[in-house]
């Protein structure tokens, strides 16, 4: 286990140290976000099918918005056999959750005009500021990975106020998680 720190680069720091010392199987992060779809409330979490960098922006050069050169992708897909066990965990535990797409940014979400063009761009279920670029250092060395994020704010414009009296409830459903989960893999 390792603490990242918050934003991109910490993470993508911790993450190769990580591969480079320990040689893991697989990589999963944890950690809180803000919830994009309608369907999650505080509390709940958001399992990652994929992770988007929503602020990769190379489209005057011709790319997709989000693309990354190097690896020449837009999403990196989470592995599914790993993102499925903990999404069975989370259901047992009687949690709230939704799959799909995790968008990072080195940006807090907190306004509507943040929030919406992350959602029509990527069709994210939630944003946070670490998942996409520990999915890019594991996808440039080939190590699996996966992405949990319990969610701590609306990502609007009450996000400032609901992150720090609820960023502690949302990490205890995460520790929940990951010690049943480790139980079963």
């Amino acid at each position: 286990m390792a603490v990242a720190g918050v934003g991109k680069v910490n993470a993508a720091v911790c993450a190769e140290a990580m591969i480079l010392k320990y040689s893991p199987d697989c990589l999963i992060n944890v950690g809180v976000a803000g919830g994009l779809s309608p369907e999650l409330k505080i509390g709940d979490i958001a399992v990652a099918t994929a992770v988007v960098e929503h602020d990769m922006d190379t489209t005057p050069i011709g790319d997709d918005k989000g693309f990354i050169t190097g690896i020449n992708k837009v999403y990196m897909d989470c592995d599914t056999r790993v993102s499925n066990m903990m999404y069975d965990v989370v259901k047992k535990l009687g949690i709230n959750a939704v799959r799909g797409v995790i968008a990072s940014g080195d940006q807090f979400i907190a306004s509507d005009a943040q929030r919406q063009p992350i959602i029509s761009e990527f069709n994210a279920v939630a944003a946070e500021m670490e998942g996409a670029s520990i999915g890019h250092v594991c996808t440039m060395n080939n190590v699996p990975f996966a992405v949990l994020r319990a969610i701590s704010d609306g990502a609007d414009s009450g996000s400032h106020m609901d992150f720090p009296t609820f960023a502690k409830m949302a990490a205890e459903n995460s520790v929940k998680i990951i010690l049943e989960f480790l139980k079963e893999a």
